[in-house]
């Protein structure tokens, strides 16, 4: 299945609030040069909230249109409503993408036992394969370990984005689980451990700015080049740190926009990257190699 860097990209918008496909393109063009091993459209970090449901499906579309099978497709399809996220699940199912992220319910805040349904409603109504993501720190509810264990038997869920950014808990998951469940970080500060720990890859912010360095990160712990990961890890932690002082992907969209790739342009209630933070971005982009001298 999917092992690497993923992508969790962001969606630019043009100076309408439009979805901007010429900087998608551009986007899109940039990582599968850079070696990312996929790309996770409308996602968190691609504001999948504020899309209206037209906007989303056209937004995965154009995104498998443009990446032309460079590299796998994941789509973000995830809700707090199990019948909506399987409408849009099989709305997009045929649009050539590889894989379905379905997060956790938010603002609901199901039990366990509602997870187990949702999740299972969604993967016994599709026939593409489905990542789940539990990020508590988004959606309150939080998918402990067992859960996931009963779902991972599930034929249609093969891997979890395991976000909480606890190493305990990838292990907690991991003892439950066959070898072949992937697992994946969604925790840019704590994913080399997690990838020390058994993990299978990384659905990274991080990586819309240093994608190269992230995919090298992943090949040099799977190498067992542990110094040297640890060594490229602590050039890229002052980034994580910047990309996360205020809500995701404010302060991302602001980096890719100093490295001319996006217009700075968000959907409210997202506002702009706050200036108080503009010297620790430059610097920790120069940290981690990303020289803004040269941006377009």
């Amino acid at each position: 299945m999917f092992e690497g860097s993923l992508v969790a990209l962001v969606t630019p918008f043009d100076s309408n609030n439009r979805v901007d496909y010429a900087s998608l393109k551009g986007l899109i063009d940039f990582h599968a040069s850079a070696g990312s091993n996929g790309l996770v459209i409308a996602g968190t970090t691609g504001e999948a909230a504020t899309l209206n449901r037209e906007e989303h499906a056209e937004l995965i579309a154009r995104a498998v249109e443009i990446v032309d099978g460079r590299l796998p497709v994941i789509a973000g399809t995830g809700s707090n409503s199990t019948r909506q996220t399987i409408n849009m699940s099989l709305e997009v199912g045929e649009l050539g993408i590889d894989a379905y992220l379905v997060v956790v319910p938010y603002y609901n805040k199901p039990v366990q036992e509602g997870m187990i349904q949702h999740f299972t409603a969604i993967a016994d109504a599709v026939d593409k394969p489905m990542m789940m993501y539990n990020v508590p720190g988004r959606t309150v509810a939080d998918m402990q370990a067992d859960t996931v264990a009963r779902l991972a038997q599930h034929d249609n869920i093969f891997g979890i984005k395991e976000a909480t950014g606890d190493i305990e808990r990838l292990k907690q998951i991991k003892a439950l689980v066959d070898d072949d469940f992937m697992l994946y970080s969604g925790d840019d500060f704590t994913a080399l451990e997690f990838l020390e720990n058994g993990g299978h890859g990384i659905v990274t912010v991080s990586g819309n700015v240093v994608p190269a360095a992230i995919v090298t990160l992943c090949k040099l712990v799977a190498a067992g080049e542990h110094a040297e990961a640890k060594a490229l890890d602590a050039s890229l932690q002052p980034l994580n740190d910047a990309l996360f002082v205020e809500s995701n992907p404010i302060p991302v969209k602001w980096a890719l926009n100093q490295m001319g790739l996006i217009r700075p342009s968000l959907r409210l209630p997202l506002t702009e990257f706050a200036k108080q933070y503009h010297d620790q971005m430059r610097a920790a982009l120069a940290i981690a190699g990303v020289n803004l001298e040269n941006a377009a």
